[in-house]
């Protein structure tokens, strides 16, 4: 149900009342999408994204001028763009939004959004909220991720196609393990696919797992996966971002709407229908539909919780047999005891020849 007033619309969500102000501002101008539509969106695939994000510490990218030519993302190096990440509870928040208390990288600690009702998603969805970036972490236990997320990204020369290529090695890896995953699109090139684990694992060896199945991934497919962090020494491949499990780094929740001018969603999608679909095909205009006639795709996420150990197993054989180790983490990380140096390949060849 819905109420308008001169400049705002109340809905009635769960229970709550959700205040969309300026519901007509133009969020994606050229399909004619408005603020309201967006929130509605928001509504439609409720519960969905709540799936993908209840009671998890989560990230909000924000875009309260909507979508348009030229628009910037704020940066650490540049805070003058058009949007931003917000990671803290904003101060005005209803009391009825709940939160997580969540550590950085950094030893510095916020209290973030941790969504309970699709109310609290509409209520960011007000604030510009088009993607959001839940940890893999549950609030009642933030240090040990219940999440594998293993996310294929095209690099130059690659595209979607060649991600979707790779998307079932993947799942005939996991099978080898005992695991199961559960493939969405990113909403842009590439794809991810969500691995359901128990949380009784650090950020470190959950991190190391990951690195230990996507470099046994490149060992099988080495023509078309990379786990080179340095973008020098990747070529045309498919990167396993093996650093999307380090703490704080997060992945677009499914059903988030990424900015872009044609309004794409991230899409849960089933195995078998993942060869025939195309990033564009699923959208804010389109999403609702889908999710009506078929539900969410990534329901089955919450019936399972895996075990690890045979990728901390193959981690050590790794390390033993092949003398494989850690790999660098993100720069703006504290440097972590026994990692690689944090310099591309090129500057320490020229160093060590200026050295000579």
């Amino acid at each position: 149900m819905a109420s308008s007033s001169k400049d705002a619309v109340l809905l009635q969500v769960d229970g709550h009342e959700v205040r969309v102000s300026n519901p007509e501002k133009p969020y994606f101008a050229d399909l004619g999408i408005r603020k309201i539509d967006v929130v509605e969106y928001f509504v439609a695939v409720g519960g969905g994204i709540l799936h993908a994000l209840r009671d998890r510490p989560t990230t909000l990218e924000r875009w309260p001028g909507g979508v348009f030519e030229g628009a910037r993302l704020s940066t650490r190096m540049d805070n003058t763009g058009d949007a931003f990440y917000q990671k803290r509870v904003p101060k005005n928040a209803p009391e009825w939004v709940p939160t997580a208390h969540i550590t950085f990288p950094s030893g510095r600690t916020a209290d973030e959004i941790a969504p309970d009702s699709v109310a609290v998603v509409a209520w960011c969805a007000n604030l510009g909220t088009l993607t959001f970036h839940p940890w893999p972490v549950s609030k009642g236990d933030v240090e040990s991720p219940d999440q594998i997320r293993i996310d294929l990204d095209p690099q130059p020369g690659t595209d979607f196609s060649d991600a979707v290529w790779v998307a079932p090695h993947v799942r005939e890896l996991l099978a080898e393990f005992g695991m199961q995953g559960w493939p969405k699109t990113s909403g842009g090139r590439g794809v991810h696919v969500y691995v359901p684990i128990q949380p009784r694992w650090t950020f470190p060896e959950v991190r190391g797992a990951v690195i230990a199945f996507g470099r046994e991934l490149e060992r099988r497919i080495p023509d078309r996966v990379t786990m080179s962090w340095w973008k020098e020494e990747r070529g045309e491949k498919i990167f396993i971002d093996y650093n999307q499990m380090a703490r704080d780094r997060t992945i677009a929740s499914a059903y988030s709407i990424r900015p872009k001018p044609h309004a794409p969603v991230s899409a849960p999608v089933d195995w078998d229908e993942l060869p025939d679909v195309h990033p564009t095909d699923f959208d804010v205009l389109t999403m609702p539909a889908r999710f009506r006639e078929v539900g969410d795709k990534h329901a089955g996420l919450s019936d399972h919780a895996f075990g690890i150990e045979p990728l901390l197993e193959l981690a050590e054989r790794q390390a033993k047999d092949d003398g494989l180790g850690d790999l660098p983490y993100p720069p703006d990380y504290p440097k972590v005891p026994g990692e690689p140096m944090r310099v591309q390949p090129s500057r320490a060849r020229k160093r060590t020849s200026e050295d000579a």
